[in-house]
C-alpha cells in the first residue's frame, strides 16, 4: 500500500502533467473537497466527480495556463500540508495571476477522504476585474 505521503505527492505529479484521471485516483468517493470562499471555484464538493466538473473544469476553461508549483509537502501521517504556488492568466481580462497557497488534505486507509484549500482570493480576484 502506498503512504499518505506517496498518494498526495502523486496527485501533485499528475496535476503538473494535466493528468485528471491520475489526480482523482487516489480521491474517495465521499471525500470532502473545499475551494476557500472568493476563490472561484469556492464550495465544498463531494468526490472525485464533483471536483472535476466544479473545480478542475472551470479552472481549465476560465484560465489560460493554470497551474500550481508546489514548493514542499508537509507530512503530518493522516494530515498532510502542500505548500506552493499559483499562477495562469484569466481569459477574459487577459490579467495575470500569482497567489501562495496551501492545502491541507487527510488521507485515511489509502485514500484522500478531506481536502482545503488556503489561498490570497484577493490576488486571484484582482485578475479576475476588468
Amino acid at each position: 500500500m502506498k503512504s499518505n505521503l506517496q498518494i498526495v505527492s502523486e496527485h501533485y505529479a499528475a496535476s503538473a502533467r494535466q493528468d485528471l484521471a491520475a489526480m482523482m485516483a487516489d480521491v474517495a468517493p465521499e471525500a470532502t473537497w473545499t475551494e476557500m470562499a472568493g476563490f472561484p471555484c469556492a464550495g465544498t464538493w463531494i468526490g472525485p466527480d464533483q471536483v472535476m466538473a466544479h473545480v478542475f473544469a472551470v479552472l481549465g476553461e476560465e484560465w489560460e495556463g493554470y497551474g500550481f508549483e508546489l514548493e514542499q509537502i508537509i507530512d503530518g501521517g493522516e494530515q498532510l500540508v502542500g505548500v506552493g504556488t499559483y499562477s495562469g492568466i484569466y481569459r477574459k481580462t487577459g490579467k495575470a495571476m500569482r497567489a501562495r497557497v496551501t492545502h491541507v488534505w487527510r488521507v485515511q486507509q489509502g485514500k484522500i477522504t478531506r481536502f482545503e484549500q488556503f489561498t490570497d482570493t484577493l490576488l486571484v480576484a484582482r485578475a479576475m476585474q476588468d
